[in-house]
């Protein structure tokens, strides 16, 4: 059985970094497309970034472009999203997501979902 388990979040100051990681179980992790997504309170959750097998393709929502930074490490079954100029609006839950099909925008095209992190940017 697949698991996701996100780590790395916290509070941090507006302006500052942080860097989130999920580790797959109980599943080949170099065969998915990896994503993570964000759900604000209040609001319908939201694509934020998405990275190919073999870390060769990525794909990234305009409101982190040139913030956000989604990576893997296929030898640790690791998806890392590395957040820098943090903002109070990206205040969320953030989760990762494995996609058998490969990485993919839609959160309905995604198999498996962690637990989620929470990230809070005071300002």
């Amino acid at each position: 059985q697949v698991h996701l388990v996100e780590s790395g979040g916290g509070l941090v100051q507006a302006g500052g970094s942080l860097r989130l990681s999920c580790v797959l179980s109980g599943g080949a992790f170099s065969s998915c497309g990896m994503g993570w997504f964000r759900q604000a309170p209040g609001k319908e959750r939201e694509f934020v970034q998405a990275i190919s097998r073999n870390g060769g393709n990525t794909y990234y929502a305009n409101s982190v472009k040139g913030r956000f930074t989604i990576s893997r490490d296929n030898a640790k079954n690791t998806v890392y999203l590395q957040m820098n100029s943090l903002k109070p609006e990206d205040t969320a839950v953030y989760y990762c997501a494995a996609a058998v099909g490969g990485m993919s925008s839609y959160g309905k095209e995604y198999d498996y979902w962690g637990q989620g992190t929470q990230v809070t940017v005071s300002s």
